[in-house]
């Protein structure tokens, strides 16, 4: 379509009545009221206002949280369709806390940061164009920083500006920044020498701000999961990082938001009266003299105040006095047919061809039609169907044909004054009316992932560690020994010398002192945190003796049986014939792109793996293993979807009635607009129904069923089974799971597990075991806020009302029956507004089938219930989790229980209730007293995530192992394992180079190093480097080898540092995680990577640091040379390669230099000049 054609719906609204009306009523400043306006047609309207008025900051108000991120997208996708040429509108979010002041509770990180950057938008002082901002009628109510103290307390710095970085800490700290060992969530700083990182909460990324003495050197944006710049710029602004923290405690002067918006803002106010009833209805639950906090009358006259103009958009009709206030832009449901929940595919099919036959008459009537579709591949297939009934030709022959876009609306729209019709996919293909948004990723949907990495080497004091080679001890912490002492020995320590990872043993004898193992931190690879498969903990080993040898023997034996086991299984399967399902057709590609979410990498990976098994002509036994709400469910999908539309059926497995209920839904609402059948075979279904269900299963009438193990009974049959799904098969007996393994040999399996596995395990399972690990939660997921707290009436109801104000649900768990219907009564006295509902699995099926069905389909506020909810029902709006008497749940069952909530962008909460003033148990203070750790987002994710971890090793390993896994712990037990399965498969294992390299010219620990010895030099060669004369390089045995130290000078030259000094990298934590790194770099490009992000993170790198990378590169050539030992005396060389030394004319090689880094160069020349070993490399090779 031509560019002046394509303007035309922009420019045709322009010119309506209505649109001139606003224009002229804007330019005057008046409070006016549009009305016959649909909410998707409100989005377009601020976007048009935007284009109108381009140094006007326009406000959209919605009623709540949901619908302001709607109309955040529709603003943010119409102003990328505009036609305008202007300086692209910032288009930002100003959230409401979810918190009321006078609470303890902080709002989350993601809020304040969202609101201070609007906040910074607005005080941009015309550098910048003027902001969108769409925010709530909470947030219109919430005071804030008042513009003074705002700009008195935001800083900018610019590259080359002076400033002490010590100065420049202790103003962010009174700033509300928080001091950490990585800057890796906003409101955080770090600070390493003369580098001092901080993330501002207003920022996208956090800034590292490099000095040269009192001057900024330089400024880079860093990724705050790995912690390595990307992009450098010249200025960045500081703002205040607790807003609500700072105001409460006086610090900054309070002010209403709205006297931070200029004179001639443009205000909509999205339906008033909803607007009025919501806030008023807020602000009731707060204390009427809270400072913090306006009332609606106040709120409204401080919005209309200094002549801005308000506009009051309703979508409702009423008798107006002036047509030109009548803007019609009207819901397009009028033109599509009603239909039921889940319509045959061929009503639905007819449906569509109706409308799209409805567009092609309003096209021919001279209406502009525009087409929006969430992805290219809909956009085709709109075109496809366009032209496939007919619809492509107009009068005379002439092509008609819609604008089609690829953008993602809420909803379309009619404009009858501008002759317009917007339209997007989801009125053409029937996507789900009730689904979120797409997310638009937040400037903080980097941090939050950092709290989600994964860490088994973290290590506190107290905590039970394993030695590769001395067993497990208990880790005392990081000390440093006097340099007159070595390791091992047990000496108090001292300023100076070596810093060592302390390990405490069992002593020899009872009675006597528990011996301490002193590790060097360069040696920190070989010690691993204490990870078991079971609640026991081991025994601490004995050194000395050779229990630790045996035991880890066993463990590697069972490792390499389990090894052997899974490779026998994977090659039987590949022997065994089964059914390669068709690639992909048009059907599978709409089905797939009607998702409504946006899809994590990790989920399409596990997709696309999942399809091409299938596709393969042999048995399918793939394992998905993730969190809940991280999209396994939609993996299945496909999967099922694509076997169907194959010819065959497919049987889902659930471990309970409440869980397969919800299955059903999803599987029946994704598939509704397809010639799909789905059923459910649980206890919900009457003894009739089964019986019909089963028979039309038999004969093929039945595609798709779900249920529990009623599906492994003997008079279920199938007509062609092609798909078994099974969902926590672990939660299965003995018997159902014997029955699995036998289908296993016959169909496709797919296993789904809501139990993470860990990194390290999927990486030892790699190559024998079909798995997909989805490990990425969804955009913008933020760690789940934990409170430990006495039982307290008062916070149970300021917890429910948080989350009602938010429009969520919140679970209240309480595990007895008895009683559950007296705490159901007393949660409704405490919060009368709440619809509360009771569930627990005592209940008569139909019973609990309408009350989860109630608070499914958000018909119940608060579900009152026992652990039923912990099997995986994914509700995505119940964000918050109250946990009556945690005292009594495992971890494991706490962490799973507290991630039923957290599945949307929203932050949430879980609230682990104990009685007050309760002597608990031990173990039950021990649970608690963990849990309490577990608070803190972005560390508590990674440390409470280990329990349940291990716990789904053993799931997967099985029983059997789950002891050899105690016995060695999970980190060595997952190295043995894939060590075997590399051995077992012929390939090469990758491990830290392990070259014996022994340097007398560096001191690798402060307080080693010396001066040079006062000898004579030794007259030098022309020749000042090392090399090979390979006419007379031999390899000879050490009996053989020439004993040259009779020379005059045998060139020694003094001792010079190598290590990690602690003014370069401060903190012990980073020291070992730096010398874990380094010994883990096994290839020269890994070493340049690690060199390049010390070299960003901690500054230039000194020369002891220097030395250390290349003597870690010494080790790899030395690996890769096939060099068992290297070593220096003095200036000789002497290189072991095959059993024997290699000599030059009777000689060592000598090296010529007088610097210790002088001398590594040496050396790593001529180990590069040696010929690479091979596998079989056993006889002396000469060097090349």
């Amino acid at each position: 379509m031509a560019a002046a054609k394509a303007t035309g719906g922009w420019a045709a609204f322009g010119e309506t009545p209505a649109a001139r009306g606003l224009r002229a009523a804007l330019e005057k400043g008046s409070v006016l009221s549009l009305q016959r306006v649909t909410p998707a047609g409100v989005g377009f309207i601020a976007a048009w206002l935007a284009l109108e008025f381009p140094k006007r900051v326009v406000v959209v108000v919605e009623e709540g949280a949901r619908a302001q991120e709607e109309r955040l997208q529709d603003i943010t996708r119409w102003l990328l369709l505009a036609p305008s040429k202007q300086e692209p509108r910032p288009v930002l979010n100003y959230p409401a806390w979810e918190t009321f002041p006078h609470e303890s509770r902080l709002p989350s990180i993601e809020t304040l940061s969202e609101r201070l950057a609007a906040l910074l938008a607005l005080e941009g002082g015309g550098r910048q164009a003027a902001p969108v901002l769409v925010t709530q009628a909470q947030a219109l109510l919430q005071k804030t920083i008042s513009p003074a103290a705002l700009r008195a307390h935001t800083r900018t710095l610019r590259r080359g500006d002076r400033i002490h970085h010590l100065d420049l800490v202790e103003w962010l700290e009174e700033e509300g920044y928080e001091p950490e060992a990585k800057a890796t969530l906003p409101g955080t700083l770090a600070l390493r020498g003369g580098i001092l990182d901080v993330y501002p909460p207003a920022c996208a990324w956090p800034v590292r701000i490099e000095f040269f003495g009192d001057e900024i050197d330089s400024l880079r944006y860093f990724d705050p999961v790995t912690q390595i710049s990307h992009q450098t710029v010249e200025e960045v602004t500081l703002a205040p990082a607790g807003e609500l923290g700072l105001l409460r405690q006086s610090r900054l002067e309070a002010a209403p938001w709205m006297d931070h918006l200029p004179s001639d803002a443009i205000i909509l106010l999205h339906d008033p009266p909803r607007l009025i009833e919501q806030s008023r209805a807020w602000r009731q639950q707060a204390p009427p003299d809270e400072p913090l906090l306006l009332h609606w009358d106040e709120a409204h006259a401080r919005l209309a105040s200094d002549s801005r103009a308000v506009v009051e958009v309703s979508d409702l009709l009423g008798l107006l006095t002036d047509p030109g206030d009548e803007l019609v832009l009207q819901s397009l449901d009028a033109f599509r047919p009603a239909a039921p929940a889940a319509p045959e595919p061929s009503v639905a099919d007819r449906q569509r061809r109706e409308f799209l036959q409805q567009l092609h008459r309003w096209m021919r009537q001279g209406f502009s039609v525009w087409v929006l579709c969430h992805e290219e591949s809909q956009a085709r297939r709109f075109d496809e169907l366009w032209r496939e009934l007919g619809l492509d030709e107009g009068p005379a022959g002439k092509p008609v044909h819609p604008r089609v876009e690829v953008a993602a609306l809420s909803q379309g729209f009619l404009c009858p004054a501008a002759r317009w019709v917007v339209v997007t996919d989801a009125e053409i293909f029937g996507r789900y009316k009730s689904a979120r948004p797409r997310r638009l990723k937040s400037p903080q949907a980097q941090a939050a992932r950092a709290a989600w990495a994964l860490d088994f080497s973290e290590m506190a004091p107290g905590d039970l560690v394993v030695h590769v080679r001395h067993g497990i001890g208990r880790y005392l912490g990081l000390e440093r020994l006097a340099p007159s002492r070595r390791a091992g020995e047990t000496e108090a320590p001292a300023t100076g010398g070596q810093e060592c990872l302390v390990i405490e043993y069992a002593p020899a004898r009872e009675g006597q002192p528990p011996p301490k193992l002193y590790v060097p931190v360069s040696e920190a690879h070989l010690v691993s945190r204490y990870v078991g498969a079971g609640k026991a903990r081991p025994k601490l080993s004995v050194l000395g003796t050779r229990r630790w040898s045996k035991t880890r023997a066993d463990a590697e034996a069972a490792a390499q049986a389990l090894a052997a086991e899974l490779l026998q299984v994977q090659a039987l399967r590949a022997t065994q014939p089964g059914h390669a399902f068709p690639e992909d057709g048009p059907w599978q590609m709409e089905f797939e792109n009607a998702f409504p979410f946006e899809e994590t990498p990790d989920q399409l990976k596990a997709i696309v793996e999942t399809k091409r098994d299938l596709e393969c002509p042999r048995p399918m036994d793939r394992l998905i293993c993730g969190d809940v709400g991280f999209g396994k469910t939609e993996v299945a999908i496909r999967a099922a979807f694509k076997v169907v539309m194959g010819g065959k059926q497919v049987a889902m497995l659930a471990p309970t009635t409440v869980l397969a209920q919800q299955h059903f839904r999803t599987f029946s609402e994704r598939m509704s607009a397809y010639p799909v059948k789905v059923e459910v075979l649980s206890r919900f279904r009457s003894r009739k129904e089964q019986a019909d269900i089963l028979q039309r299963l038999a004969h093929g009438g039945v595609d798709i069923v779900i249920g529990t193990h009623r599906l492994l009974q003997a008079d279920v049959a199938f007509k062609d089974l092609g798909l078994v799904i099974i969902d926590e098969e672990q939660r299965f007996g003995v018997e159902h799971k014997e029955q699995l393994k036998r289908l296993r040999a016959l169909v496709d399996v797919l296993t789904l597990s809501a139990t993470p596995i860990p990194r390290t395990l999927h990486l030892a399972l790699m190559g024998a075991r079909d798995m997909s690990v989805i490990e990425t939660p969804p955009p913008d997921r933020l760690p789940i806020e934990t409170h430990v707290a006495e039982f307290d009436e008062r916070l149970i109801r300021d917890a429910i009302q948080r989350e009602l104000n938010r429009q969520g649900q919140v679970y209240y768990l309480h595990n007895r029956i008895d009683d559950l219907e007296a705490v159901a009564f007393r949660v409704k006295a405490l919060v009368p507004q709440a619809r509360v509902v009771m569930g627990h699995g005592q209940m008569p099926a139909r019973e609990l089938e309408r009350v989860m069905t109630q608070f499914v389909n958000g018909e119940a506020d608060v579900l009152v219930s026992t652990t039923i909810i912990e099997s995986g029902l994914d509700i995505p709006n119940a964000n918050t989790i109250i946990i009556d008497r945690a005292d009594r749940y495992g971890l494991s069952d706490l962490y799973q229980l507290r991630g039923r909530v957290g599945r949307y962008k929203h932050q949430a909460y879980a609230y682990l209730l104990i009685p007050r003033h309760a002597a608990l148990l031990s173990d039950a203070r021990k649970r608690i007293s963990a849990i309490r750790q577990y608070s803190a987002p972005g560390s508590g994710f990674k440390v409470a995530m280990r329990d349940l971890e291990i716990r789904g090793a053993g799931n997967i390993l099985g029983t059997e192992q789950s002891g050899h896994i105690n016995a060695v712990g999970f980190d060595l037990y997952c190295r043995l394992l894939r060590q075997s399965i590399a051995r077992l498969k012929g390939e090469a294992i990758s491990q830290p180079p392990e070259a014996d390299i022994r340097l007398d010219f560096l001191a690798l620990h402060p307080g080693e190093e010396t001066p040079a010895p006062k000898t004579t030099p030794r007259r030098q060669n022309a020749e000042t480097e090392v090399s090979i004369p390979r006419e007379v390089a031999v390899y000879v045995t050490l009996d053989e080898a020439t004993n040259d130290a009779e020379d005059e000078d045998d060139g020694r030259i003094g001792r010079e540092a190598c290590y990690l000094p602690e003014s370069y990298m401060a903190e012990p934590s980073l020291r070992v995680e730096a010398h874990r790194k380094l010994a883990s770099a096994d290839t020269e490009e890994a070493l340049e990577k690690l060199k390049a992000e010390w070299r960003d993170r901690y500054g230039p790198l000194p020369e002891p640091v220097q030395r250390l990378l290349l003597l870690q590169e010494l080790k790899i050539l030395a690996v890769r040379k096939g060099v068992e030992s290297l070593q220096t005396e003095g200036a000789r060389l002497k290189i072991r390669r095959g059993g024997d030394y290699l000599q030059f004319g009777g000689k060592f090689p000598r090296l010529q230099k007088r610097t210790a880094t002088g001398r590594l160069g040496e050396i790593r020349r001529f180990l590069r000049q040696l010929q690479d070993a091979t596998p079989a490399d056993s006889a002396r090779q000469l060097p090349q």
